[in-house]
């Protein structure tokens, strides 16, 4: 084979197609299922999971975005633990660390309690917290689904700016 051969069906044209990279974006899927994998690790079912995680972007309280969810709040808010979300935890940094003083056979429980200073929830939600960590993969998965309930955040505090007083308008 002689270049005359290889260069045969080269034809020259007066316009060049642009290329560029190729990008591949799984994001087009709806959230559950790409919460879906990770099923065994969230405290729920994914569609709930998506539910809870969708409204919870948008400022919702992790309670109502439990009831939207028809989920527990405590059930919500371990899935949003889960999910890489920060300040989920009731519990104040010294109450944490009794918490894990408990969970390491240091304190009885009922000590643990009466120290951390918070109600039966909170110590149960603490522990669950200090005994479970944020798994990456979900973390970047409701990253994107938290960013575009932030943006939906962003355009109605946007539609509503006019009906809102300045701090300096209550003087």
């Amino acid at each position: 084979m002689d270049l005359s051969d290889i260069a045969a069906g080269i034809e020259v044209t007066a316009r060049q197609d642009a290329r560029g990279v190729a990008a591949v974006d799984d994001t087009g899927g709806d959230l559950a299922s790409r919460l879906a994998p990770h099923a065994d690790s969230l405290a729920c079912t994914p569609e709930a999971a998506e539910v809870v995680l969708r409204h919870h972007a948008r400022g919702v309280s992790v309670g109502a975005s439990a009831r939207e969810a028809g989920v527990a709040a405590m059930t919500a808010a371990k899935v949003l633990h889960r999910c890489g979300v920060q300040g989920v935890c009731p519990l104040a940094p010294t109450a944490r660390r009794v918490v894990r003083d408990w969970l390491a056979g240091d304190l009885s429980r009922a000590d643990a309690l009466e120290l951390a200073g918070g109600d039966e929830a909170a110590f149960a939600l603490a522990g669950y917290v200090e005994s479970h960590d944020p798994i990456p993969e979900l973390a970047d998965i409701a990253r994107g689904a938290l960013a575009d309930g932030a943006n939906a955040s962003v355009e109605k505090r946007d539609a509503l700016g006019e009906t809102m007083t300045a701090a300096v308008d209550l003087r």
